[in-house]
């Protein structure tokens, strides 16, 4: 055991010897309901969820490309930080974790060809024992300056999570809160100064027939003091039950803890969440609005209490035609950008060694292709594109802006014509444009948006008795609408796809019809 010690110090003390100092400003606390940074600047985490968690217990993709270059694309996608999951037993099992090398691991799997994959692309790591392979990714991402949160995601590799799982919740065989918390220790305390790790996350998607939250008000806040006594200057982010989508039982009773400035929640949200394509079933502005109202009961409600929410999991089927997920996909990058939250898509996985023992399983819902070279749908990174940059938040100038979900854009005026128009364009290069509901006037650079004379004309911008006024029309109020005469047509703003010119077309889907998708007129003012 001494021996034991001796090792894990020595290559602790080499490996935060390697990690730069990403900047003087870490590391993050909160202020109210926003992750800061030392001066108190707000700091928007952006992540991406890389399974470290299956049965190799080694980050996934490494047989497949360099570290260094799945790094670097990472960064190049846009995300500033990684949720890495580990499992606790990485922690707790010696054997596994030092004892084991990751050829050893990938060999008792028969998963030979991966093995020669990483002979060819990250020969370093290849003889290394398991948990200073996890060292080795943490350090490579701190490298390029990407952040990193630890998230504990279940007690044996593997893949995760079912409601009969043995380590669904406290107190289930193989969830031991005495072992986890010892756990949690342990790995706060290896990664302790190492800069880029700005944050733990407990457990992921606490669930069962028994997730009381007597239960979880007994266990977690100690998880959390583990972790805080160990590392004092991580994030701990606690997760609710019901598969991490519920933290309303923190609507009537709450709890006492020590490092309330570090102190941040999470949830999951998944279109499956809200049934099995309910989304398809039901019109996506009554659906929309009625799933947001859930999800703020759940736990979107934390943020008006001044506590941070960081969205730790959320994505779809990018593969194919999924029709209920891009539905909520829109819906849900409405909600998070209005609020600006912090979120972790799942995930960055192009495959997976070993998935419930299929080799190289593909992972639909990663952004990356089983090549992890290529992204799998550039419009997927596009709408994700339009919340990876905050929008207001502590030590930010805010800006008002029409964002357009569908897209991942926002609108902003074209003014290289005679008439000046509407278009959209990268968030971060549009211009402020203001819209008051109780007002009724779309206004930009002191111009305002003008009622067309012509279904599917782009609507132009003029001044004074020009304005006209438009109504946020359907139950997610994203609908903007005006008429052209008394007796027209009800028209929404929308966007012509062959050079993304906001038009003024028929207003479509706007309650009751499931057979359409009313994305294109989706507009949310932030």
């Amino acid at each position: 055991m001494a021996r034991s010690i001796s090792l894990c110090l020595f290559f602790f003390f080499l490996f935060i010897s390697w990690i730069p100092k990403l900047t003087s400003s870490y590391p993050l606390s909160t202020k109210s309901r926003w992750i800061v940074d030392e001066k108190g600047q707000r700091v928007k985490l952006a992540c991406v969820n890389w399974p470290a968690h299956l049965q190799p217990a080694v980050a996934e993709g490494l047989s497949k490309q360099p570290l260094d270059s799945i790094s670097k694309k990472i960064v190049s996608m846009g995300f500033n930080c990684v949720r890495l999951t580990w499992p606790l037993d990485l922690m707790t099992n010696d054997t596994l974790a030092r004892n084991v090398t990751v050829k050893q691991s990938f060999e008792r799997l028969n998963l030979f060809d991966d093995v020669l994959g990483i002979q060819t692309h990250n020969p370093k790591i290849l003889n290394l024992p398991i948990f200073n392979a996890f060292q080795e990714v943490v350090l490579n991402l701190g490298q390029n300056g990407v952040m990193v949160i630890l998230d504990n995601h279940l007690t044996t590799p593997g893949w995760c999570c079912s409601d009969n799982d043995l380590d669904a919740f406290f107190e289930y065989p193989n969830f031991d809160p005495v072992v986890w918390t010892k756990g949690l220790s342990k790995m706060a305390t290896l990664f302790r100064n190492v800069t880029n790790v700005v944050g733990m996350s407990l457990r992921n998607e606490p669930r069962g027939t028994r997730d009381f939250p007597d239960l979880w008000f007994r266990y977690m806040p100690k998880g959390g003091e583990a972790v805080h006594a160990a590392n004092p200057e991580v994030l701990v982010i606690l997760s609710g039950i019901d598969f991490d989508t519920n933290l309303s039982f923190l609507r009537d009773r709450f709890f006492n803890v020590s490092f309330t400035n570090k102190l941040v929640f999470e949830q999951h949200w998944y279109s499956f969440s809200d049934g099995r394509d309910s989304w398809e079933k039901h019109n996506s502005n009554d659906f929309c609005s009625k799933i947001i109202e859930k999800v703020t009961h759940n736990g979107g409600f934390l943020l008006g209490r001044g506590f941070p929410l960081f969205l730790t999991e959320f994505g779809a089927n990018l593969r194919s035609g999924d029709v209920s997920g891009n539905r909520y996909l829109n819906c849900l990058v409405a909600w998070a950008a209005e609020n600006d939250l912090d979120w972790a898509v799942w995930a960055l996985t192009g495959d997976y060694y070993l998935r419930t023992g299929q080799k190289h399983m593909i992972e639909t819902f990663g952004v990356l292709d089983p090549n992890w070279k290529d992204v799998a749908n550039s419009t997927y990174m596009q709408k994700l594109s339009g919340i990876q940059l905050p929008f207001r938040g502590p030590g930010l100038q805010s800006k008002k802006l029409l964002f357009h979900p569908s897209s991942g854009l926002c609108v902003t005026n074209n003014l290289s014509h005679n008439l000046p128009t509407l278009q959209l364009e990268q968030c971060r290069k549009a211009e402020s444009l203001t819209f008051n509901p109780s007002e009724g006037i779309l206004w930009s650079n002191k111009m305002c948006a003008e009622a067309p004379d012509v279904v599917g004309q782009k609507v132009k911008l003029g001044v004074g008795n020009k304005c006209s006024k438009l109504g946020q029309t359907s139950a997610t109020h994203m609908h903007l609408s005006f008429k052209t005469t008394s007796n027209g047509p009800l028209l929404c703003l929308d966007v012509d796809e062959r050079d993304n010119s906001i038009v003024a077309k028929p207003c479509k889907c706007l309650t009751m019809d499931a057979s359409c998708d009313p994305a294109s007129q989706w507009f949310k003012a932030l």
